[in-house]
């Protein structure tokens, strides 16, 4: 494959190809592409249609290129907060398809990117209204029950977007191991010593 990690982070193994119609784009934070536990590698890997851009601050022209294709609908995955207002969302079109925008980044730097790219804060937001519990608090902490990762988030929401036809279970069994990996390697080793 081609995750390009060292051997003992591999992430090869655990790719499992998901099909789906949605294109996704993850506008990555700087600091979460250095996380050894973040689960984008593994979303871009298993989505076919998934594009990864790093950065914290976007040029204007760069943004929007980035965020309009043509024929597809734009939508944002983020929810409606008080910092942020979600804009009306305008009717779905009917059979044309969908981008849908992540952004890879704690909620703080999240919702900071938000607010410094108006572009951003003004494309229509799909929110998920109860997410399903996370696997991720077991490696990653959270403040409240329903913050999930970025994987889990996107998952939920290309079901949301696409129904039946999106199988999500192969990717978010992937991720199951993903996290028991990277779990098993936080743990402090046992000391083969005396105390």
């Amino acid at each position: 494959m081609r995750c390009l990690r060292p051997q003992a982070t591999c992430l090869c193994a655990l790719v499992r190809p998901t099909a789906h119609g949605t294109q996704v784009l993850v506008l990555q934070h700087p600091q979460e592409q250095r996380q050894a536990k973040n689960s984008v590698a593994l979303l871009r890997l298993s989505l076919a249609h998934c594009e990864v851009v790093v950065g914290e601050r976007f040029a204007p022209p760069v943004l929007q290129a980035l965020l309009q294709r043509p024929g597809r609908d734009t939508r944002l995955l983020y929810p409606d907060v008080p910092a942020a207002r979600a804009p009306p969302a305008p009717g779905a079109t009917a059979g044309v398809p969908l981008r849908l925008v992540v952004l890879d980044a704690t909620w703080r730097k999240s919702l900071r990117m938000l607010l410094e790219h108006p572009a951003l804060a003004a494309l229509p937001r799909l929110s998920l209204d109860a997410p399903a519990p996370t696997r991720y608090r077991v490696i990653r902490a959270a403040r409240r029950a329903d913050q999930v990762s970025t994987l889990e988030a996107t998952v939920q929401a290309l079901a949301m977007l696409e129904g039946p036809s999106f199988d999500a279970a192969p990717l978010l069994d992937a991720f199951g191991r993903f996290v028991t990996d990277v779990a098993a390697r936080q743990r402090p080793q046992a000391s083969s010593g005396p105390a």
